[in-house]
């Protein structure tokens, strides 16, 4: 009883009442604050996770600009059907060097968090091309225009060092040979040797199947590599449980 006539003392007195909620708030607060500064990082880094090569940067910014987001998600959440329908689960280190991340907020198409490699090039310029044709109930607007953009990377060493400013590990020598690295990774006739060893796995090839360079090539050049980097055989199991 006594300490029910403490709490009624306290929620019959306003001030004292917003006092100790602004002590509670405050303590709370600190709790979960203060331990953050005393971390480098508060993403658990993942074996395999590079940033984006000069070409899959380019197209992730088309992605971004046409706004796939709306649509599509890159977040599979670690539930039973999500894993089953899409893959296994998505892990925070994937998204570290998105700024910003795709995880997105409503699906009206399939997540795309696993969708390197399930389908062709072929496959992807018929699909952006005209959705119907591959997907006949899709609602999916039409982006063939993107095969008619020639693209040169102009810009990219400027955007890769905007990245580095937020914090993506571009290296002096992955800037410097940025643009060189943005036009062999189209290029089945180039040198893909340096463009390798700075960015592993990166997938090289004439990615629309036309002899120019397009924003087609950097858009399914990003497509491509989207969950591909991270082995997922040391997850898979728990995320079927």
């Amino acid at each position: 009883m006594a300490i029910l006539d403490h709490h009624k003392k306290i929620e019959t007195h306003a001030t004292l009442l917003l006092v100790l909620s602004f002590l509670v708030v405050t303590i709370g607060g600190l709790v979960q604050i203060v331990p953050l500064f005393y971390l480098e990082n508060t993403i658990e880094e993942v074996e395999g996770m590079r940033p984006y090569s000069p070409l899959e940067l380019a197209g992730r910014e088309i992605y971004v600009r046409e706004g796939c987001y709306v649509c599509h998600s890159q977040m599979v959440r670690p539930m039973r059907d999500e894993v089953e329908r899409y893959g296994p689960y998505s892990l925070a280190a994937e998204s570290m060097y998105d700024h910003p991340f795709q995880w997105g907020s409503k699906r009206t198409g399939p997540d795309l968090a696993r969708l390197g490699g399930r389908y062709s090039d072929e496959w992807h310029v018929a699909h952006m091309t005209n959705p119907r044709d591959v997907v006949p109930e899709s609602v999916m607007p039409t982006y063939g225009y993107l095969l008619h953009r020639p693209i040169d990377g102009r810009y990219i060493t400027d955007l890769m060092s905007t990245y580095r400013l937020l914090g993506v590990p571009y290296t002096d020598d992955m800037i410097a040979a940025a643009h060189d690295d943005f036009t062999a990774q189209a290029d089945p006739e180039a040198d893909h040797a340096a463009l390798l060893e700075r960015y592993h796995d990166a997938q090289t090839r004439n990615f629309d199947g036309q002899p120019e360079l397009t924003e087609m090539d950097a858009l399914i050049s990003y497509m491509q590599m989207i969950g591909t980097l991270v082995d997922r055989s040391t997850f898979v199991r728990d995320a079927s449980r």
